[in-house]
């Protein structure tokens, strides 16, 4: 059973740890995740093309004032980048 230990804590600790683009889904979620992953206040969010890929893009304020932009591919249902 100990041997099984460090690789559940390892599974738990990566799939917390996973980038935000695995895991939004709609623009308000990846707003929402990104506020949170960096504890900051959302200026703005909106979606664009980049290529095929679309892409949202959140504006923060960070707690310590900066300004920072996070690009996350958009996903659809099935948890694969969409495209068109």
């Amino acid at each position: 059973m100990f041997k099984a230990w460090p690789r559940k804590f390892l599974i738990v600790f990566l799939a917390l740890s996973l980038p935000l683009a695995v895991m939004a889904q709609s623009l308000d979620q990846a707003a929402q995740q990104a506020a949170r992953q960096y504890d900051a206040k959302v200026l703005s969010a909106h979606t664009e093309q980049q290529g095929d890929q679309e892409v949202h893009v959140i504006k923060l304020l960070t707690s310590d004032g900066v300004v920072r932009v996070v690009r996350i591919p958009v996903k659809n249902s099935s948890g694969k980048k969409k495209s068109k």
